[in-house]
């Protein structure tokens, strides 16, 4: 064991705790019979760097139980993604199965559109764990703070976007069109990023309007 990982790991409040494991199980549930075995590292080998860095990253920069909360909310529906390398996530089976209608055709939906559900999500999840660290360790007032994770949205989407077309360059091209999951589709990124700056917009107003509540719990010791 790693020096010391057992006191960090001890050190973290109990419901982080739970959800780190959570975590780790969505992600072997997630790689059980796996359908497309060559893109799974592409996309679960970051989420399991992450959860292992977890422990020391949250011992270090400690957040409230919500924001690392809405991060595991996030991760779990990237998981998610990554199992079906999003393009091809059965939704609309499943759709099917419960109600008889699938969402594609309920909704007029031509794409696969579980990839801007998650940019959609990241934007609307990650905006308050921002707001929290930037409440925390950049000493930013409330209204800084947000205007602070509004911008990092979108700057940390457009880094991935780069990334994904750094991708595109360097890899195999069929490789780098499932993992991009473009679907034919010239303006998806853009279309992405737009997702993930409407989520933060409307997370933004969430927390505007539940301000107090939300202030308090940020600068409350993480138990």
């Amino acid at each position: 064991m790693i020096p010391g990982a057992a006191a960090v790991w001890k050190a973290l409040p109990v419901a982080q705790r739970r959800m780190i494991i959570l975590l780790v199980a969505a992600i072997i549930a997630a790689n059980i019979d796996q359908p497309y075995p060559e893109l799974a590292p592409l996309q679960h080998g970051p989420t399991v760097l992450l959860v292992l860095a977890a422990p020391w990253l949250l011992r270090r920069w400690p957040l409230s139980n919500g924001s690392v909360g809405c991060m595991l909310l996030f991760l779990l529906l990237h998981t998610l993604g990554g199992r079906y390398i999003y393009s091809y996530v059965p939704y609309d089976a499943w759709a099917r199965a419960v109600s008889g209608h699938d969402i594609s055709g309920t909704f007029g939906i031509a794409r696969n559109g579980y990839d801007r559900l998650v940019h959609f999500a990241f934007g609307a999840l990650l905006t308050a764990p921002f707001a929290e660290a930037a409440r925390r360790y950049g000493v930013m007032r409330m209204g800084w703070s947000m205007a602070f994770a509004f911008v990092a949205v979108g700057f940390v989407g457009a880094i991935y976007e780069i990334f994904e077309w750094l991708l595109s360059v360097v890899a195999a091209g069929q490789t780098a069109d499932w993992y991009n999951g473009q679907q034919g589709d010239m303006w998806d990124p853009q279309k992405d990023m737009a997702a993930a700056q409407i989520g933060s917009l409307a997370a933004l107003i969430w927390l505007r309007a539940t301000r107090q509540g939300h202030a308090e719990a940020i600068s409350a010791d993480a138990d």
